[in-house]
């Protein structure tokens, strides 16, 4: 089940709330997650800045705007509790319980009313997207953008760039030491259907055998191509093998690779090419940094259970 929104988890925290009794951070989002059928993996699953979860997040958002309503509130640091305005809510027990209903509290009328103000911006509460949504989103569209940019000018590149490309991008990730003695031959080789081979560990313990292809952007890659670098891969009596594309792989592809035991394939799509450049910072430079911080509840605690 997809992750609810924010403003979709007002109902379910007071319900977990409605003893009037103190409950813990953890125990609340458990009881969602429950509630709400969130696996394992999607309760681990990241913001697009790769810091915090992406439930956990839309939890403290939930919590965050019932506080401004006054509806819950934090006795101590990682609890909290229903207050008499909830408790009042929950009796009344509204058809929906949305940020359009909040506005009926000043304290939250006004944390509305100044956020949207402050920015010229429709607020929060009126978008239904959180603060954080709001800046996650932008983050994935100006990425999105990074990466057909990165893309559109690799094209426009030769072969051999794009081959060099490789080598650089691998070097940045850690794979077979300096440029100097790395031992990659991209595009030199010619052996069988193997463009180059890398060390895994910059004393040469490991390699890995790659393939390179710059092709357009709209071609897919099946699962022939795949077959052929195994078979290659069998050739050289190799375990481990990289196809890297500007290109897309088909469902039949990737399943193909993925089924491979007795030979590691890992196949890197444009997307995937242009994700990791933006990562380890090739081809790409820093325009802008935010610093977003958060509350350090340690500091004002002695209690650090």
């Amino acid at each position: 089940m997809a992750i609810p929104k924010y403003d979709e988890m007002y109902r379910a925290v007071m319900d977990c709330l409605a003893d009037m009794q103190v409950h813990k951070s953890k125990e609340i989002k458990d009881l969602l997650a429950l509630k709400y059928r969130i696996s394992d993996e999607e309760r681990h699953a990241l913001l697009p800045s790769g810091h915090q979860p992406i439930f956990d997040n839309r939890v403290g958002w939930t919590r965050t705007y019932l506080k401004k309503a006054g509806l819950i509130d934090s006795p101590a640091r990682g609890t909290y509790q229903l207050t008499q305005a909830g408790k009042q809510v929950l009796a009344e027990n509204p058809a929906v319980l949305d940020n359009h209903y909040l506005e009926q509290f000043d304290s939250f009328r006004q944390f509305a009313e100044s956020d949207s103000s402050a920015h010229a911006q429709p607020s929060p509460a009126a978008s239904g997207d959180s603060p954080q949504d709001i800046l996650d989103n932008a983050y994935q569209k100006i990425n999105n953008a990074l990466y057909d940019d990165l893309l559109a000018e690799i094209m426009k590149q030769t072969p051999a760039f794009f081959e060099s490309l490789v080598v650089k991008l691998l070097e940045r990730m850690g794979y077979g030491g300096s440029l100097e003695n790395a031992g990659t031959v991209v595009g030199q080789s010619g052996d069988e259907g193997i463009d180059g081979v890398i060390r895994e560990d910059k004393l040469g313990f490991s390699l890995i055998y790659i393939q390179a292809k710059r092709w357009d952007l709209d071609k897919t890659i099946g699962r022939p191509e795949i077959q052929k670098l195994v078979g290659a891969l069998a050739g050289q009596g190799a375990s481990k093998g990289l196809f890297i594309t500007t290109a897309q792989f088909t469902k039949e592809s990737r399943e193909y690779a993925n089924k491979q035991h007795t030979t590691k394939v890992v196949l890197v799509d444009g997307h995937m090419l242009a994700k990791l450049m933006q990562e380890y910072n090739l081809g790409v430079s820093t325009e802008t940094t935010y610093e977003i911080k958060r509350i350090d509840t340690d500091f004002f605690s002695d209690d650090l259970d």
